[in-house]
This record gives structure tokens, sequence and C-alpha cells, in this order.
């Protein structure tokens, strides 16, 4: 983001964080809660707060890299153009390059600058102080029971009747007339008059064989006898006769009104109720709480690290003397070199980085401003 649209991004953040602020003053429906309204509340503060804070960021590194590159073009304005030897290119050589002198690419380690920064500590809030409802008890006549209506069902009513019901319709048959008998008795020989002889007894039985036996001759009378029958007086007819017709007395129950239905009304019922009506309805109290800051030191990178042409000593204009005196140096401001023999070897070069790095200086060669940084004269 540029130094261009930081500020009013900047500034509207903060109008909006304001006017939010002041609408927050304004009463709520009492059906919001108390807490959700403040929770959204919060959010909407610390998302605007956020917002202004990455514009506050986003306008610092503009200001940082317009200043690098302030620095930067004004450099290059001090160095002279670089003469580049024939049939090299001039992007790979140092452009202001000096006889007899060695140059490196060395890298440059970024500025830093101390600032300080106002920062929350406590967002701003709100004491919320809830001043009760007033009520007071009267009497209402109310509805106990609504009025309604009622469907009744009248039953059907019946009646006994008595009826006489043919049960059998008049006829006629044929009937037979048994023919009339009378009785006769008639005397009848059972057996005729007869004789015969019967043997006798007397005052002289038979004595012996030579004696003859007691013979009677009886005559025994007819035998008769009455025998009584039947003789046919009138013989047998057939006659018509009428059978009457058969009737039967029934009592049975009959239906007199058919069942029906009739609505009835009931009237509403009403009672005395005790209830407590709104005199004073509860309401707000709030007292704004302004939020709390501190100011912070921090350390801020106004120019990133880069790499750059730096003179250095080397071969050409570097001799075991000078060595020896940087050596002695490191040595002299706590950066063990090791042996003092004048060979830039490994523990030099360890040792030389590490004084480069406690100095912000560029890294990577043992440039002349390191020299000079360690108090040696070329």
């Amino acid at each position: 983001m540029s130094t261009r649209y930081g500020r009013p991004l900047l500034l509207l953040s903060l109008v909006a964080l304001l006017a939010l602020m002041a609408a927050g003053c304004s009463n709520k429906s009492m059906s919001v809660s108390y807490e959700e309204e403040l929770q959204k509340r919060d959010q909407q503060i610390a998302k605007l707060e956020q917002e202004a804070k990455q514009s506050q960021q986003a306008l610092d590194q503009s200001r940082r890299d317009a200043a690098a590159a302030n620095r930067r073009a004004k450099a290059a304005e001090d160095r002279p153009a670089p003469a580049a030897p024939a049939n090299v290119d001039g992007d790979l050589l140092p452009p202001d390059a000096r006889a007899g002198e060695c140059y490196a690419r060395v890298l440059v380690p970024p500025v830093y600058e101390d600032t300080t920064e106002k920062m929350l500590v406590k967002e701003a809030s709100e004491i919320i102080k809830v001043e009760p409802a007033e009520f007071e008890w009267v009497e209402e006549r109310v509805v106990v029971k609504e009025a309604s209506e009622k469907l009744i069902v009248v039953p059907a009513t019946y009646k006994t009747v008595t009826e006489r019901l043919l049960v059998k319709d008049e006829s006629t048959r044929m009937v037979e007339v048994p023919a009339v008998y009378e009785t006769q008795t008639e005397r009848i020989l059972v057996s005729p008059a007869r004789e015969y002889w019967k043997k006798g007894r007397g005052p002289i039985e038979k004595m012996n064989g030579s004696t003859g036996e007691i013979m009677c001759l009886v005559k025994e009378p007819a035998v008769y006898k009455d025998v009584t029958k039947k003789i046919l007086k009138t013989p047998a007819t057939t006659r018509e006769e009428v059978i009457p017709a058969e009737y039967e007395t029934v009592t049975r129950t009959v239906l007199d009104q058919p069942a029906y239905t009739r609505t009835e009304t009931i009237p509403a019922e009403y009672g005395t109720v005790k209830v407590r009506r709104l005199v004073k309805p509860a309401r707000e109290i709030r007292t704004p709480v302004e939020a709390e800051y501190r100011t912070v030191a921090k350390r801020v990178m106004v120019e990133p690290s880069y790499m750059e042409w730096r003179p250095i000593l080397c071969e050409t204009n570097i001799d075991q003397t000078t060595i020896m005196g940087i050596q002695k140096a490191l040595k002299a401001k706590g950066f063990d070199p090791g042996t003092i023999d004048g060979i830039y070897g490994k523990n030099t070069r360890t040792a030389v980085t590490a004084f480069q790095k406690s100095k912000n200086l560029a890294i990577g060669s043992l440039t002349i401003e390191t020299v000079k940084a360690l108090g040696l004269e070329l």
C-alpha cells in the first residue's frame, strides 16, 4: 500500500470506529440480549482496529521503502559512472572500480531503527447498568372459560301397541264320516244234546273180572253261547268341513318420535385475578469506559538487506603485516582470530564475520569498511 492511500484509509477506519461507538450509545430494543449486543460491538471494533493497524503498518512500510529508495538513489548519484573494461558486461563488474583495488559482492545487512508504538492494552467498553422495571398489582376481570355451545342429543321415544295378527287363513278340509255299526247278540249252538254211557258207582261194585261194571246212560243237553257282533248300520262317507282362520294378539314397542339434536348455549365464566401491571419499563444506563494504551519500543527494519559491490582486501592489496594487525585488533575487541600469524585462515575469517555482524557491517569478504571499523589505517 502506498503512502498516497495509506493515510486516507487509516482516517476512514478511525472515523468508522468513532461512528460505531457513537451508534452504540443509542437505545436498543429490550428484546436484544445485552451480551449479544456487546459481543457484536466488540467484534466490530476489533475488526476496525485490526484494519487500522494493518493500514498503519502498510503506511510505515511504505515510508521505509521510500526512505531506502531515496538513500539508494542518493548513493547512486554520488558515485561516478563505472568505466567497464572492453568485452566485459558492465552488470557483472563493480560500478566505480579504481585501479589497484579489489572488489567483491557482499551482503549489506538490513537497516533498523528504534521506534515507539502505541499499543492497545484494554479496548474501549461500556458499563451497562440495568434499572429494573417497576410493577404494581391490580385486579382484573378475566375470562375463566369462554362461552361455548353444547350439542344435546334428545333420544327417541317409543310406545306399546297391541295388534291382532292373522296366524293362519281360513281353509276347508274333507272329513271322513266313519260307518255306523250296531251290536246284535245271537245265540248259537256250541254242541248239540247227546246221550252217552258213563261208568257209575253203586252199592255193589264189581268184585272180579267175571262180574260186570256199573254203566249209566247219561243224557247231555245241547250247549249254546251268546255271540255279540257288529252289524253295519250306515256305511262310511266324507264331508267338507270349514276350518276357521286363526288369529294371535301381539303386543310390541314401536317408534313414537325419532331421536334429534338441539344446541344449548353455555355462557362464559368470569373471575377476578391479581396481575402485575408495568408502571415503569426497565432501562439501560450506559457509562463509556475509554480504551487504555501503552507505548512500547520496537525495532523496525527501514531498509532490507541487499548485495552490493564493495572494496575489499585481497592478495593484491594486503600483506602479512596488515593481516597481523587485523588479528590483533579482532582479539582486542573480543573476537578470537586464533594464532596471530599473519595468515587469513579459517579462525580469522570466522572472527571477522562475527565482528561484522556485531557492527551491522556488510558480510562475505574483508571489506575496507570492516578494517576501518577495527580502527586500522590502510
